[in-house]
């Protein structure tokens, strides 16, 4: 049995704020004995001011809060993912990036987000995330804690293929932490993930953002765990800061495969 916590934020404008708002939270998972903690998309800054948010990034190794979460799992002898941090590389670009920190607070792995979210909401919202950051090219399995873990972030739970390739390299539990809009979370968000859940037969985890930001964004919350016949296992029915819990039972990702044997069945086709 594989014990996690999903910690639900409203992260603020800047890297020691971030860090002030989420450490107890972490400390409150690791408490109540959650061996693989997960936080939200944006977990060390969130700022919609792209003068202010370009300033304040900084490379993962010199970032305060990315310093602080890594400390933390060390403390607390934990599997600590950052659903994603905002970044600098080493060229001088940003990275949307989900970063993987083992108990003794080494940097396990890390993924940058693939997909950009680039859309005109109904609303009259404009997200353009490709002006920003820089999108990864490589899907990532991890090993933690006797799980292989997927890593996504947000946007990328529009695109199954991805979590599809990520289950037949043996993920078995797939992280989508994100940071959705009120309008998309309210309309799409759970319909998406417990998809992803389904189609893969594996737990999805998706901690989020939640409510009205210091930068003023607006995010949907609602972070949830799901298992692989997608069932929702637990899930904040809010977007206030919070911890969220959940088992997951590892077997189940069989016994869910076994019964419907998607990986398998799928077969290649000519398009249209």
């Amino acid at each position: 049995m594989l014990e996690v916590g999903l910690i639900q934020l409203r992260t603020p404008a800047s890297q020691a704020d971030a860090l002030a708002q989420a450490s107890p939270l972490v400390r409150e998972a690791a408490g109540s004995g959650a061996k693989l903690i997960v936080t939200p998309e944006g977990s060390n800054i969130l700022q919609r001011d792209r003068t202010k948010l370009f300033e304040a990034i900084a490379p993962l190794e010199s970032d305060v809060a990315v310093t602080g979460y890594r400390a933390l799992a060390a403390e607390l002898s934990v599997w600590l993912l950052i659903g994603s941090a905002l970044v600098r590389r080493g060229d001088g670009k940003c990275a949307n990036r989900s970063i993987l920190i083992a108990p003794e607070g080494a940097v396990a792995a890390t993924y940058d987000k693939i997909h950009m979210f680039d859309v005109d909401l109904p609303t009259g919202e404009r997200h353009r995330e490709s002006s920003s950051y820089t999108p990864g090219d490589c899907a990532v399995v991890a090993d933690v804690a006797g799980a292989r873990l997927g890593l996504t972030i947000c946007y990328d739970v529009r695109f199954p293929a991805m979590y599809r390739a990520l289950a037949r390299a043996g993920a078995q539990v797939l992280t989508v932490p994100a940071a959705f809009t009120r309008p998309t979370g309210a309309a799409h968000w759970e319909i998406l993930l417990r998809a992803r859940a389904i189609e893969t037969g594996a737990f999805v985890l998706a901690p989020a953002q939640g409510g009205t930001h210091e930068d003023g964004r607006e995010t949907w919350g609602r972070s949830m765990a799901i298992s692989p016949w997608g069932e929702v296992l637990a899930i904040a029915d809010h977007d206030e800061p919070c911890v969220l819990r959940a088992s997951l039972d590892l077997d189940q990702v069989e016994a869910a495969r076994r019964a419907i044997p998607v990986l398998i069945n799928e077969r290649a086709f000519a398009a249209p």
